[in-house]
């Protein structure tokens, strides 16, 4: 009888690859929540700075523009360097010996980060509720949004991570892409005051989408927007993760 592995179903897989990429940061993941601060909040506090005395309206893109750049450091660039890393070391191996499909392993990562990312995100928005000022009026559709919002982010992390040749160049790749994308379009600032070219680039950066579904649903109002936030945002984190799982020959890294 030629014994063969039977995958698990999906659902325990991504629970093992959750559990085992969490373990893997289980001494770390204080630090992840400092470094994760540090950046978005300082963002948030120098322009808040320098817009003192502005409207509302740009006080909340400054909000929700940090919010997404906290989303893009903690788990874009966490996820391209986690993917970058295993296959330098060969790590991927050890997966691909386990009965485990390869899209597993990245919407586990993708998930995994995800979690770690919460409390950084957590505090980086309340310091900038407290400092900005900016009076919120949260819908329950934050819950869906925040997961929607990172994933298409994290999926890029990891088709960087799966692509570049050293892990050097993978961070370096990811950093480039955090500024672009946060520069273009209205992430961090108003539509008013931004170049119209930035305007139309923007619509090519999945940080736009997030940015405006994260203004929608924590600062309101909600308008059929949303929905056109979402279903791109949906369609981006299926294409991003189906083009790893593809792409991620883990039987021959190195």
């Amino acid at each position: 009888m030629i014994n063969r592995f039977v995958p698990q179903r999906l659902h325990l897989q991504l629970l093992d690859l959750v559990l085992i990429q969490l373990s893997n940061w289980r001494w770390a993941w204080r630090g992840m929540v400092v470094t994760g601060i540090m950046g978005p909040t300082f963002s948030i506090i120098a322009l808040g700075l320098f817009a003192r005395g502005s409207d509302p309206v740009t006080l909340g893109y400054i909000l929700t523009g940090g919010m997404v750049l906290n989303l893009m450091f903690e788990n874009q660039d966490k996820v391209c360097s986690n993917f970058a890393f295993m296959r330098a070391v060969g790590m991927l191996h050890y997966f691909a010996a386990l009965p485990v499909q390869r899209y597993s392993l990245v919407l586990a990562t993708v998930l995994a980060f995800l979690l770690l990312s919460l409390p950084s995100l957590a505090i980086t928005t309340l310091v900038g509720i407290v400092f900005l000022h900016v009076q919120l009026t949260p819908s329950p559709l934050i819950l869906l949004v925040i997961p929607l919002a990172a994933i298409p982010l994290a999926g890029i992390g990891a088709l960087v991570g799966t692509s570049a040749r050293t892990p050097e160049e993978a961070g370096s790749i990811s950093m480039i892409l955090t500024f672009i994308m946060t520069g273009l379009g209205p992430v961090v600032f108003p539509p008013d005051r931004l170049p119209e070219i930035l305007l139309r680039l923007g619509w090519l950066s999945p940080a736009t989408y997030a940015a405006s579904a994260l203004r929608q649903t924590l600062l309101g109002p909600i308008t059929p927007r949303l929905a056109i936030d979402l279903i791109v945002l949906l369609g981006l984190a299926s294409v991003a993760l189906w083009i790893v799982s593809r792409k991620m020959d883990w039987r021959n890294t190195g």
